[in-house]
């Protein structure tokens, strides 16, 4: 299975499950990370608390903000040293062995989210908001190993940006198809999604959106203000601008942001000038952020948050943690999805889309 401390493909999600049967808590990077298919960390340092400070790291970072009412599942920030990695160049698939797993899932209610749709889209009007990116959650539960779930959803789905973490505090399984922040040095790139259209329409529907097209770019400002905070003065730059992209279940506006980091800017400062993702907040900024809070009923907990690795052999990648669950060591699942709010919104349509997002992972429930 192992060669030079290489994953031999197709193996991951295998690999994966080899490495906990020899008793091991293994974390995983499947998909587009630092160059690489599959990044495995057999076992990591996952202690909660830790963040990004220029060490090799490996962990999350959840969303900030909380609801009143409602309790974080997992902690707010987890990691450490990611030990020594196995490597591959491709995710790789899985079969042979069925593992027995069942996820139950409830859908959210649409009455809120409307609720939420229509007051972001008053305040809009108003001139508080320009775009903001209003949520909601599936409820579920977890009969078996989550990293048997993880395992299956993601061979079936293939996202870019998948991640799997565990440890006493329950367990995360990412399939993300966002980047949040890549690079090496002082590069640095964001790769903000906005603007869904499901797989049955034509991709050409979707650059052809007067709203989609308004939702990304406006986005694609605010990273531009969030780098330009830490940046080289003229070094900003957006060398890809509303391409299709495909993604499970869905296509997808993505556009393509980089900078030259100053010199002095530091892991913390580039987190600060830059997290949460723009994607999953809205414009301006600070007032986004402040609505939701209020719009929500839910805490997002790692949902919008980021996931990822900071290490010599990957560089900085960290995903958008969407399409992502958390997992309570007693089996509570829980799902956000959302997506981004302009004048031009339509409600039903809205909350139609939340739903397409989370097709590709809720459809698949058993092992």
């Amino acid at each position: 299975m192992w060669n030079d401390g290489r994953v031999q493909q197709p193996d991951a999600p295998s690999a994966l499950r080899a490495l906990r049967d020899d008793g091991a808590r293994p974390a995983a990077l499947l998909g587009s990370w630092g160059g690489h298919g599959a990044v495995l960390a057999p076992e990591p340092a996952l202690i909660r608390g830790v963040a990004p400070d220029g060490a090799p790291w490996l962990g999350l970072i959840g969303y900030p903000d909380e609801h009143p009412g409602d309790r974080r599942l997992v902690p707010e920030v987890i990691g450490g040293h990611p030990g020594d990695l196995m490597l591959g160049d491709t995710l790789g698939t899985t079969s042979g062995t069925r593992h027995a797993w069942h996820a139950s899932w409830n859908p959210p209610d649409q009455s809120p989210h409307r609720r939420a749709v229509e007051a972001c889209r008053e305040a809009i009007r108003a001139g508080d908001v320009y775009q903001v990116n209003v949520c909601t959650r599936f409820e579920g539960r977890l009969d078996g190993d989550p990293l048997d779930m993880f395992c299956d959803i993601v061979t079936r789905t293939s996202p870019m940006k998948a991640a799997f973490l565990q440890g006493d505090w329950g367990a995360i399984m990412s399939f993300s198809p966002e980047t949040f922040l890549a690079g090496r040095g002082r590069s640095i790139a964001e790769h903000p999604i906005k603007g869904t259209l499901p797989l049955t329409q034509a991709p050409e529907a979707l650059r052809a959106s007067v709203k989609d097209v308004a939702e990304n770019v406006m986005i694609v400002d605010l990273v531009r203000n969030d780098l330009g905070r830490v940046a080289q003065v003229g070094s900003v730059h957006t060398p890809t601008l509303l391409r299709v992209d495909r993604a499970p279940g869905v296509w997808h506006l993505v556009s393509h942001v980089t900078a030259e980091l100053r010199p002095e800017i530091t892991r913390e400062q580039l987190l600060d000038a830059t997290f949460p993702p723009a994607s999953v907040t809205g414009t301006p900024k600070i007032s986004a952020r402040e609505r939701i809070t209020t719009w929500e009923r839910h805490t997002r907990g790692t949902y919008c948050g980021a996931i990822g690795i900071d290490h010599p052999a990957t560089g900085l990648d960290l995903n958008v943690a969407i399409r992502t669950i958390e997992c309570a060591p007693d089996g509570t699942l829980r799902l956000g999805v959302g997506g981004g709010i302009t004048i031009d919104s339509d409600p039903d349509a809205e909350f139609a889309e939340c739903m397409h997002k989370a097709a590709s992972i809720v459809s698949v429930t058993s092992g």
